[in-house]
């Protein structure tokens, strides 16, 4: 009997570091899981490729994506949309191949809506002031984008309690470890693997 893979979600506010903690996971040779990639009508940030960190799409080829409704979930952050491609996550599951995802607040809630079986881990800050460093060190913010950041960062990590764990990003090696203990974890729950040793009880 095929085993279904995870469907995993990284999230947290803006600035958390949630691109370079999976960054990190995924650099790891013992990590099999499929990273499925966000869109996004945002300017690629310096470094950023098209179709590895995120498909960069016109703000009219999203709202097409929107009204086919052809995303998995999609938010609009500071006046950009974000979203997941829904077709590839599910043959991706059904495949039995764990699936990563890296997305905003926001669409981490509309995938709990659809999937409650998923795997859904929240990456916190050591602290607010802490944010906001890493925001302002960026450089690509003004004052104003800064402080938006920062409020919506509050109402953020205030939706905490969405989620299943929370991972502090106090280091990035630390928090990939935990991240990968609490996957790990999962794959062992009991109502995961039941099926499948009913199904062997039965082979006679």
């Amino acid at each position: 009997m095929q085993e279904k893979g995870l469907l995993i979600v990284l999230s947290g506010p803006s600035g958390v570091g949630k691109g370079t903690v999976r960054k990190e996971i995924f650099s790891q040779p013992d990590v099999a899981f499929e990273y499925s990639i966000s869109m996004t009508t945002r300017k690629p940030r310096e470094g950023e490729v098209d179709g590895v960190d995120y498909f960069f799409k016109e703000r009219e080829e999203f709202e097409k994506l929107i009204a086919e409704d052809k995303l998995l979930e999609y938010a609009e952050y500071v006046g950009n949309y974000y979203g997941t491609p829904i077709e590839y996550v599910q043959q991706t599951i059904a495949t039995g191949k764990d699936i990563f995802l890296e997305i905003e607040v926001q669409g981490a809630k509309q995938v709990r809506e659809k999937f409650p079986d998923g795997l859904f881990i929240f990456l916190a800050p050591p602290s607010l002031s802490e944010l906001k460093n890493r925001i302002v060190n960026r450089g690509t913010e003004t004052e104003e984008l800064i402080a938006n950041r920062m409020k919506t960062a509050k109402e953020e990590i205030e939706m905490m309690e969405l989620y299943d764990y929370v991972v502090e990003n106090d280091e990035v090696k630390l928090a990939c470890s935990r991240i990968k203990a609490i996957i790990t974890a999962e794959h062992c729950r009991r109502d995961r693997v039941a099926e499948r040793y009913k199904k062997m009880l039965e082979v006679e």
